[in-house]
């Protein structure tokens, strides 16, 4: 191990370096996995600190810090901006996922809005205009994607055709939107989801109703996760390139470490659609 080497800890919707990172409720076991083997692979270790029903963000961040972690990698921190900076003022802090716009912080993102173009471009060119969208809540991820999502449609010339149901980043909210749907005279021809989760929520109870997808309605979720690879959903989703995103966030902190880079910047990586077995052309 080198000299320099120093404990990286992750925790929850946020992490931590020595690097520490933090690592939330609401991101897979894969992306933290890439995380730790991109420390490992530069000689670092990393600690996770995460979120749970009863664990709070703020929790998550002063266990790391109580630890005497050296540096913070963040997974979709949902703190204010103000709070962020604070807390780089007294260590590095590294922000994945999260667009960070009213602070000087190292951020590395994919861009949602383009993922979303990618999505609504895959739906126009099978056929599709009527194109709903489950929103994900509150939050800077989930708005830059609702935003993604109209921009998109109007782009396409479909402004007319936004449609945008209340939702969260949960298997129920996707249920819940089903439900809202069928209950309805006629279903969209395609529904976007905020994320994958929310995606499989929506499939299952679609499938359960009877409905044909993709036959009837195409689904489309967010963030390539293991589940949207499931042979049981085989779902249409979009890649945050998560490996690249673990790259850049862990080089950003010991970058900051060895004092290599004092000023901080913003990566933001394309994503890129994955078709799979749930969308095809519009009935």
């Amino acid at each position: 191990m080198p000299e320099h080497q120093a404990r990286i800890r992750v925790g929850g919707p946020g992490a931590a370096p020595d690097v520490v990172g933090l690592h939330p409720g609401g991101f897979s076991a894969a992306r933290v996995e890439d995380l730790y083997a991109e420390a490992e692979r530069l000689g670092y270790d990393l600690a996770l600190s995460t979120l749970t029903r009863t664990r709070d963000e703020k929790q998550a961040v002063e266990t790391l810090l109580d630890s005497r972690a050296e540096a913070l990698i963040l997974l979709g921190a949902e703190a204010p901006a103000a709070r962020l900076a604070s807390l780089d003022r007294q260590l590095p802090v590294v922000v994945v996922v999260r667009r960070i716009s009213t602070a000087q912080l190292n951020v590395v993102r994919a861009s949602d809005d383009e993922g979303l173009g990618q999505v609504v471009d895959h739906l126009v060119e099978l056929g599709h205009r009527s194109i709903a969208f489950i929103d994900g809540g509150k939050g800077t991820i989930a708005s830059d994607r609702r935003r993604g999502y109209r921009t998109a449609m109007r782009r396409r010339r479909l402004a007319s055709q936004i449609r945008i149901l209340s939702g969260d980043h949960t298997e129920e909210a996707g249920t819940r939107a089903a439900h809202q749907l069928l209950a309805e005279d006629g279903l969209p021809s395609a529904v976007v989801a905020s994320n994958d989760r929310c995606a499989v929520g929506l499939l299952s109870a679609l499938i359960r109703s009877g409905v044909d997808v993709p036959g009837a309605v195409s689904v489309v979720g967010y963030d390539d996760s293991v589940l949207s690879r499931l042979a049981c959903f085989d779902l249409t989703t979009v890649s945050q390139n998560a490996r690249q995103q673990a790259h850049h966030a862990v080089a950003a902190a010991v970058e900051r470490l060895d004092g290599e880079r004092s000023a901080p910047r913003e990566i933001v990586l394309a994503p890129h659609l994955i078709v799979r077995g749930t969308t095809a052309a519009a009935p």
